[in-house]
């Protein structure tokens, strides 16, 4: 997440997208529950705050990053609160302006499908979350139902088992615009547990994403059944986002 962010107009990206959001806000809810105390939060790729809210009530020191001038300024303008420190830096910095194994929770969602680094993203994870901390952190998940189903159609009988990521930057991109990368469920698992993480829970999230759907039904019709199908699916790896909390050994 470099300048793409400073010219792309990612607040209305989210316009029509409710029920997506809203899934979202309902997976840290049920995650933040899990955790006993938080004194100190970090969000990494923030963006405009559009999750802050979720999680503000919770800590008493919040740090919001974001490698987006243009984006960190709008969530400056959205949160006055005196407990919120702003940082502009892409997550490969962040170690040189943060204080080693100083942060009781991390929070990256939206951001891991941008990263193709996954060894150094992980990395800075474990130099700045406590021991005993959390993390919340989500992932586009290459193995979602409806992804395998169009593989197996195209002949790809073995995509379920194939563990690299799946390259989904469309072909009009910009030659110079970021990554777009789904990843296989069992690849983020393995580096939590490479780098001393143990998962507390997965939730598979946004089950009900279709155009279908929103057009014919409710979002709070959408938003009941996405409560009941998010730890269910996560069996499975349905959904096309996976939400996973994991605990700091």
């Amino acid at each position: 997440m470099t300048a793409h962010y400073d010219t792309y107009d990612y607040p209305s990206y989210w316009e029509g997208r409710e029920y997506e959001h809203e899934a979202e806000i309902y997976a840290i809810k049920s995650f933040l529950k899990k955790i006993p105390k938080i004194e100190s939060i970090l969000e990494i790729g923030t963006g405009y705050g559009r999750l802050t809210p979720s999680y503000i009530y919770r800590a008493t020191h919040i740090i919001l990053s974001d490698p987006s001038g243009r984006l960190l300024k709008i969530a400056r303008g959205n949160f006055k609160s005196k407990k919120i420190k702003f940082i502009h830096s892409c997550l490969e910095n962040l170690p040189t302006k943060l204080k080693r194994k100083s942060m009781d929770l991390i929070i990256l969602v939206r951001v891991l499908h941008h990263m193709e680094n996954l060894e150094e993203t992980f990395a800075v994870i474990e130099k700045l979350i406590k021991k005993n901390g959390y993390l919340i952190i989500e992932f586009a998940n290459k193995r979602h139902l409806k992804a395998t189903f169009s593989e197996f159609f195209r002949g790809n009988f073995t995509f379920w088992l194939d563990i690299f990521p799946k390259d989904v930057t469309g072909k009009k991109t910009k030659k110079n615009s970021i990554p777009f990368k789904n990843y296989h469920p069992d690849t983020i698992r393995e580096f939590l547990k490479k780098y001393g993480f143990s998962i507390l829970e997965e939730r598979s999230v946004s089950n009900i994403r279709s155009l279908f759907f929103k057009k014919y039904l409710p979002k709070e019709t959408l938003l009941f059944f996405e409560k009941y199908l998010q730890t269910l699916l996560a069996k499975i790896s349905f959904g096309p986002s996976i939400f996973i909390l994991a605990k700091k050994g």
